[in-house]
This record gives C-alpha cells, structure tokens and sequence, in this order.
C-alpha cells in the first residue's frame, strides 16, 4: 500500500495545530507540522492583508522542506476599531505579546465603545513547492465582550462572543467550534472539494521542483511565482 501524500500545517501554533488536525482527521493524508523537522528559518509576515501572509507563510515552507504545505493568517477584525488589530492580531501589543496582553489592550482600547461588531477572518493557502496555491476563504461574525469568559481556545477566544453558539469561543468545545468558526469554515470548503484538491496536488507535485531558496528571497512581498487562487 503506498504511503499517504503528506501536507506540512505551517505552524507553530499548538492551538491552531489541534484545530487543523481535527478538521483534517478525515482525509486520506499524513498530517506533518514544523515541529517534525529540523529549525527553518522564520517567516516575516509583512504583507498588508491575510492572504499575502497566508500565501508567503504557504509557499515559503513548501520551498523549503519540498512538501505542500497549508498556511493559514487569520485575526480579528473589530468596526469600532477601523479594522483592527486584523493581521497584527496575534502581536497586537508587541512583538513578544502573549494571547493575555492582546487581550488586555484590545479591552482598553475599546474601553467605553458601545459598538461590540467584531468578526474573525480567515484565509488559508495550499502551496506546492513549483508556486501556485489554492486559497480558501472563511469567516465568523460575532461582538466583543467586555470581559473574559470560558478557558478553552487560544487568542482571542475569551472576548469573542458567537450569537451561533450562544457563548464565546472559549465557552465552546473543539467541535462547537469548528463548525462556525472563521479556520473551520474555509477548512469545511476545502474538504468538500478534496478528491479535486488531491487531484490538483499529485499533478503539481509532478513539476520540477525549483532549488531550495535562501531567506533573502522572502524578505519582501515580490511575489514572482504564478498563484492559482480560488476565492471562496
């Protein structure tokens, strides 16, 4: 029998990991994450909305350990805010904030704000090592609540109340969640086309794979490679 086609989950996020792992069990893949590799070198998420993040983070990792690999940037979007933190989400209070300082700021920040509107968007990549991806889009409306409420999830997931599900996101098992939320949404997309989207993979993989690049390739967002983008 031959072995699974295996996808890298670009990430080293262990919340998001058991997400996508969850959402994927199904599929007749093998599962991989960066941490089942050696040290590579960081990606600069520099690019102006998700999906250039998605996409850089995507291609960048399938480059590297010449593997296709799923990329997601996602983050909250609060009206009161003009948008943000959006793709500064998880640094939202620096570079080195933890899920609590974000947390704490995005609450001050909207200290006295009577509009609670906040959605959590999603946009994740599939990217083979040859450069074109598919792209997968989701997304989950809900409001700010003024304190914290429920331990389980990461990020945000405290603070963002769901009128779906009648509770935060944090309130939520994996399984509540996962069918309304933002990453669950575009990974829902992806997997009921995913005969098609193994199809596409096997016939890509069959490309010449360009040499392994160096980190100064990736320091800007010139993206020189061609995308095959389906918008969701």
């Amino acid at each position: 029998m031959s072995r699974p086609l295996a996808i890298v989950i670009a990430t080293t996020n262990q919340g998001k990991l058991k997400e996508f792992r969850e959402l994927l069990k199904d599929q007749p893949i093998e599962i991989l994450s960066l941490a089942d590799f050696g040290p590579i070198p960081e990606v600069i998420e520099d690019g102006e909305t998700f999906d250039d993040n998605a996409y850089k983070k995507a291609l960048f990792t399938a480059k590297v350990l010449g593997l296709p690999a799923i990329a997601d940037d996602s983050g909250l979007t609060v009206k009161a805010l003009d948008g943000k933190p959006g793709v500064y989400s998880a640094r939202f209070a620096g570079e080195d904030a933890s899920d609590q300082d974000n947390i704490d700021k995005l609450l001050r920040d909207m200290e006295g704000v009577g509009n609670r509107k906040a959605a959590f968007m999603c946009v994740l990549s599939l990217a083979v090592p040859s450069g074109p991806a598919l792209t997968y889009e989701g997304m989950c409306e809900g409001e700010i609540l003024r304190t914290q409420k429920g331990d389980a999830g990461f990020g945000y997931d405290p603070v963002f109340f769901s009128p779906e599900l009648g509770k935060t996101f944090a309130e939520a098992d994996m399984a509540e969640k996962n069918k309304i939320s933002h990453r669950g949404r575009a990974l829902a997309e992806m997997n009921s086309e995913f005969a098609n989207v193994l199809k596409w993979l096997k016939q890509r993989l069959l490309e010449e794979k360009p040499e392994k690049p160096d980190e100064s390739q990736f320091m800007h967002n010139d993206w020189s490679e061609p995308i095959m983008v389906k918008k969701v």
